[in-house]
């Protein structure tokens, strides 16, 4: 059952200052390269307009949903991988795979490089023995294989990994 927009309740807003949410979007917006200009916003409002490579305008308009009190509140592993490529730097695009018809394909990522390199990722899920003295990769240990490919002359696409990795290792 769909919900319907209510109008946005400020005092509701998980950010510290809900009246920047317009601001914040507006922001968000002027760092992709597919959009070519972004009104200014102030706090407080309640619309975003912009233009995108086209010239096409849109104006984007906020409104608050009621949650759905009886929603899943769980962060899914390929939402993450998909979030963390597609708002890193290097990347313009990423998706999870959905053929023409039918559901998403849950453990198949397309990402697009700002360089026009397309890969196909799959996640497989791979229990590893966790013994004493081993446990997960430490992050120097990715921060370590990210220089290793920037050691020679990287190509465009050993450099956006190298980039990925790193701020995977950041965070």
């Amino acid at each position: 059952m769909p919900t319907e927009p209510v109008a946005t309740d400020r005092d509701k807003s998980p950010l510290s200052n809900a009246d920047h949410d317009a601001v914040r979007i507006a922001d968000a917006l002027r760092s992709s390269p597919h959009i070519t200009f972004v009104a200014p916003a102030a706090p407080g409002d309640e619309t975003v307009w912009f233009r995108d490579a086209d010239g096409t305008g849109f104006e984007l308009s906020l409104a608050a949903v009621e949650p759905d009190p009886d929603a899943e509140r769980v962060a899914y592993s390929w939402d993450a991988v998909v979030a963390a490529i597609g708002n890193h730097q290097h990347f313009i695009r990423a998706a999870l795979e959905q053929p023409s018809f039918g559901p998403l394909n849950l453990n198949t990522i397309t990402a697009l490089t700002r360089t026009g390199n397309e890969y196909t990722l799959t996640l497989t899920v791979r229990y590893r023995p966790i013994d004493d003295q081993k446990h997960a990769t430490p992050a120097a240990d990715v921060a370590f294989a990210a220089d290793r490919l920037l050691t020679s002359d990287p190509s465009d696409s050993e450099r956006a990994t190298a980039e990925l990795l790193t701020y995977v290792a950041a965070t």
